[in-house]
């Protein structure tokens, strides 16, 4: 009887356990987000799940750790939208405008991953840098870019001297700038960059700006 039951037990074990985990990080992301690293209370995130303070320290090790836990899956989610991104049917304009489309999309979902990368941006990245998983995780975004410029750039359609790591950078800055500086923003022009009325407007904006850069002739200088 025992060696029957014995492994559905273990499997309850683990499904608890990764669901408490799951429960935890879900809470410390919230809590990271509102407070920031420094005024997140690991006993505050504790009170807000179904485990004890002992427990976070045992799953995850410290609040260094669980910040950086906090990270790992917060990056993991848009770089597993990224990994599903299909984009090889479309011609290389449609095919950018939809990568620009699935950050804008991503960024204005998750407003707490943005503040996470703010408050990690303050602390010079020093959890990043200390996590195996983010130091490899690299960017499927990258690869996809890459994909598209030399194809857009094969076809003539693409200006030969752009760098996928420059794009990435100028899809990224837009869209993480409407979120996070959506209040700042607003307080001095009086303008709401994520008012829904003005939703599909910014979001045409950015693939317009895009393609724009994409295809313009280099200027001498």
């Amino acid at each position: 009887m025992t060696s029957v039951d014995e492994p559905a037990r273990t499997g309850a074990r683990t499904r608890d356990a990764a669901r408490t985990q799951a429960e935890i990080l879900d809470v410390a992301t919230r809590e990271f987000a509102r407070a920031g690293y420094d005024g997140a209370r690991v006993d505050e995130i504790a009170a807000q799940t179904r485990t004890t303070k002992r427990m976070i320290y045992y799953y995850f090790g410290g609040k260094e750790q669980l910040f950086t836990a906090v990270l790992e899956r917060a990056y993991g989610v848009i770089r597993e939208a990224e990994q599903e991104l299909d984009v090889d049917h479309l011609d290389p304009v449609a095919a950018i405008r939809r990568l620009a489309e699935l950050t804008f999309d991503h960024h204005e979902r998750h407003p707490d991953f943005i503040r996470l990368v703010s408050i990690e941006n303050i602390h010079d990245a020093a959890h990043i840098a200390s996590s195996e998983m983010l130091a490899s995780i690299g960017s499927p975004a990258l690869d996809v870019i890459r994909r598209i410029l030399e194809e857009g750039q094969r076809t003539s359609l693409f200006r030969a001297d752009v760098d996928a790591v420059d794009l990435h950078a100028m899809i990224s800055s837009f869209c993480f700038f409407r979120v996070a500086n959506r209040h700042t923003f607003g307080a001095l022009f009086g303008r709401d960059l994520v008012a829904p009325e003005q939703r599909e407007h910014y979001r045409a904006m950015l693939g317009d700006m895009v393609i724009a850069y994409l295809t313009a002739e280099r200027t001498a200088v």
